[in-house]
């Protein structure tokens, strides 16, 4: 008696369950891992692109422009009146801010 009601619980839900778990996987592919694949090959593409003067900001937040470029690492000017520069690595650059800096 107690088996039985034990199987009636687990029974006949198999398929729709499996369904439900499928849909949800396809729904996160499309709301997450499919934009950020999307934004990181934008943001290759662009630190690909990058030449000397580009102005850009980095993921730590300061801005400068693009003096040289090298195989993993850019020299950025970031204060032209003094000649500071400094070599960050390509990854550092977060985007670009020649809309920006005119705000």
């Amino acid at each position: 008696m107690y088996n039985s009601i034990l199987l009636q619980g687990f029974g006949g839900g198999g398929a729709s369950s499996l369904f439900l778990i499928g849909g949800m996987f396809v729904i996160m592919y499309f709301f997450m891992i499919r934009p950020q694949q999307k934004k990181q090959k934008e943001q290759q593409s662009y630190i690909d692109a990058l030449k000397a003067g580009d102005k850009v900001v980095t993921i730590g937040g300061l801005h400068g422009t693009v003096v040289s470029v090298r195989d993993k690492s850019v020299v950025l000017e970031v204060d032209a009146n003094k000649g500071v520069r400094m070599v960050f690595l390509k990854t550092a650059i977060s985007k670009d801010s020649s809309s920006q800096l005119a705000e």
